[in-house]
Order: structure tokens, then sequence, then C-alpha cells
């Protein structure tokens, strides 16, 4: 029988942070991450026994590949462990979850270090731009004439439900207005300082100007630094944990259920191949429904609450609907009666999501887990959901190319 795998607990940096400007590099963020997560946990690094690294482009941003090696490099003790980095996009943080997850169930090893980090902001944001575009797309097929090719993409998403079921542009305006005010009870988000007010949220061109299509400046979310780990344990390894610090093994959040499923790389295809069913994109709808069936849970109403992926306004859009929350197309319900709000009946994204806290591509998967597992254990202060006792995750790479979905529960 597969052990079930258990979150011990972990450590994120700040996204306000600018690595670059700093004049620190891509491992000084590794060592700070992996350091702050040991630390949190009071774990020693010779209890490590195997470790992932989720990272997307830093071979493009950074010059530097093989990250796997930075654990070593970080601390002498985990020298001689496996370890090894996944790549799935903006999904790449959870992919390396899956792999440590997958791990711990067949019994190879007990204890894992699952760190998520991407540096972006050591170039000019059009370079950024340029360096995440293609690369998570069909490059030389798709975006071809688009200088912005995500928020392009997007945009298209918003297109797509405006033509099946009707979408305002003041639905997108509520749900970037929750983000960025969940994000300033978070000491960790990048935009918790902002200044933002009713016309940063409007069509004003100068104070919310359009980037690509029906994307403006507040729909998107952040060009970011930034890195986090988690670490997962069997349910031997978890126990002795607990007996240690003090702790009950119930207590402890768990990984209750997962989903993974990835389609076509290109955009369009997946968009044709849903045009006469209910779903944008049936294949993350399915993605969601296996976490819950792992989880032994019927839908969405028993979920506290949700950290989703919202790259942009239309992407969590999309979600709400893809969760269950309401009927294919009627996401606006749940922006209008309040139900995502941080008070509501199931808050997405309390964190501040990737538009309000960052969205450091790598890190996104990892951080995700990591609030749930803060929200389980009643940590998460200021965003803390009241009563929290099980979570979800949806965190995409590409045009919802890889899709994963985590259900996190108390053990």
């Amino acid at each position: 029988m597969a052990s079930p795998v258990y979150i011990l607990g972990g450590y994120q940096t700040d996204f306000k942070r600018n690595w670059a400007r700093e004049g620190k590099e891509i491992f000084d963020l590794f060592k700070d991450t992996l350091d702050g997560g040991l630390a949190e946990t009071k774990l020693d690094a010779s209890e490590i026994e195997t470790a992932h690294v989720g990272n997307f482009a830093s071979e493009i941003f950074c010059n530097q590949g093989h990250l796997g090696g930075f654990f070593a490099a970080a601390d002498p003790k985990l020298t001689g462990i496996p370890a090894g980095r996944h790549e799935g996009a903006c999904a790449s943080g959870s992919l390396a979850a899956l792999g440590a997850s997958a791990e711990i169930e067949a019994g190879r090893y007990g204890l894992a270090a699952v760190l998520g980090i991407e540096v972006m902001r050591n170039v000019p944001g059009d370079q950024a731009a340029a360096n995440i575009g293609p690369t998570a797309m069909w490059a030389g097929h798709e975006c071809l004439d688009v200088r912005y090719p995500w928020p392009h993409m997007f945009s298209e998403v918003a297109k797509e439900y405006d033509s099946r079921f009707g979408l305002k542009r003041e639905h997108l305006a509520g749900i970037a207005q929750i983000n960025f005010a969940n994000a300033r009870r978070n000491p960790n988000a990048q935009t918790r300082a902002w200044t933002l007010d009713a016309l940063s949220f409007s069509e004003d061109d100068e104070a919310n100007p359009v980037i690509e299509g029906r994307m403006r400046k507040h729909d998107c979310g952040q060009v970011s630094d930034g890195a986090a780990v988690v670490f997962l344990a069997s349910q031997e390894k978890a126990a002795a944990y607990a007996k240690k610090h003090g702790l009950k093994l119930e207590d402890l959040p768990r990984i209750q259920g997962w989903g993974h499923r990835t389609n076509t790389i290109a955009y369009a295809p997946k968009i044709a191949a849903s045009k006469d069913q209910p779903y944008v994109f049936p294949h993350v709808r399915g993605t969601i429904l296996d976490a819950f069936k792992r989880a032994g849970i019927s839908g969405v109403e028993q979920i506290s609450g949700i950290e989703t992926h919202d790259c942009f306004t239309s992407t969590e859009y999309m979600a709400i609907d893809h969760f269950g929350i309401t009927a294919p197309g009627e996401s606006w319900k749940a922006v209008e009666e309040g139900t995502i709000a941080a008070d509501g009946k199931i808050p997405i994204n309390a964190s501040g999501g990737l538009i309000g806290l960052g969205h450091p591509v790598g890190a996104t998967g990892v951080r995700m887990l990591l609030d749930c597992a803060k929200q389980i254990s009643g940590k998460a202060g200021g965003y803390q959901i009241e009563g929290a006792t099980r979570m979800a995750t949806l965190n995409i790479g590409g045009s919802a190319t890889t899709t994963v979905s985590f259900v996190v529960g108390r053990g």
C-alpha cells in the first residue's frame, strides 16, 4: 500500500525582493530558501533523503542549468543524495512535488525537499516577456507577431468565454481587486505596498493601460524573483517528526489527492477540441476531478479555500467554473456574490495569488502547496482562512498544457 505523503512545513522568500539589484545570483536565492526552510521546520539537512527542484527558465535568465547540484553546494550534508530538476513552464514546481510524492509513495525515500525557484527581474521587462513567451508555447507556430505573447494568449481565453457565454469586463476587474486586496495582508507579497484605487481596475488607459487585447495592467500576474521550499514525508517519518516536536500526526497537513494531465502544446487545438463541450478546458476539469476522487471528496463544497493559477484574471475566471463553484460559463456569479472573497464561502487566493503575491514561475506550484499547508495548520497569519480544514491548488503551465491540482488536508 502506498505511503501517505505529509507536509512538514517549509519557507517562502519575500517576492518583493529583486535579487540582482541586491548584487546576488540564483544560488544565493536557492541557499537562502533551503536554509530558511530547514530553520522553519527545525529539520537538519542530514535528514533529507531526496531533493527535487522546480524551475522553468534559469538557463535563459541566469545562464544556469543543472540546479539539482545546488543542494549539495548549499549544504554539504546533502552531498550524495539524489536530486534533479523538473520543468513544465509555470507548473514546474508542482511537477517537482509530484516527483517527490511518487518517490515517497513508492517507499524509495522517507523525507524529500522540494524547492521551486525563479529569477526573472535581472533583465528589462520586455526581455523578460520575450524570454517566457515562445519557450512555454509552440515556438515558431504561435503568437509570431505579438509583442506580449502570454497576455495575448489569455486575452484569447477571455474572448472565448465571451463568445460562448458572455463576459463582462467588471467581473475580471473584480477578481483583480480581490487578489490585490488579499496581497496587502501577506508580508511576502510583491504588491503589498502598492497604492491602487477604483481607476486602477477601470478601462482608464493611464491608470490601467491595455497590455494585449482584453488584458490590462492589473489583469496580469507579476514578473517576480522568488523561491519556496516544502518538506514532504512518509507516514513513518512524519510520525517520528511529530513525536519529536510534540505534535499529533493527525494534525499535520497531508496531500490527500492529486491530479495531473497534459494536453497538446498549442492553444488553438485545445479550444477547437472543446467546442461542443461544457468546459473550455475539459482536461483541466478532469485534473481537478482526479484530485477530488483521490482525496475521497465529492466536490468543491468540501474545500475550505483554493490557491489557483491567476497568471491573468481570465485564468482565475476559468478556474472558478472548472472547480465547480459555478456552472460552466457562470463564474461571474462567484465574483458578484462574494463567494471567492477572503471572507466568502470558498476563498480563492487568500495569499494574493500570482496577481497580488507574485509569480516566480518555477516557485509557484511549491508556494501554493506551502500556503495550503499553512492554512490547514492555522499558520497563514493575516491571510488565514478561518476554520480551514482542506485546501486545493490548480497550477497550469502554458496555455493549460500542463495541469496539476493537489488537495491538502489534515493527516
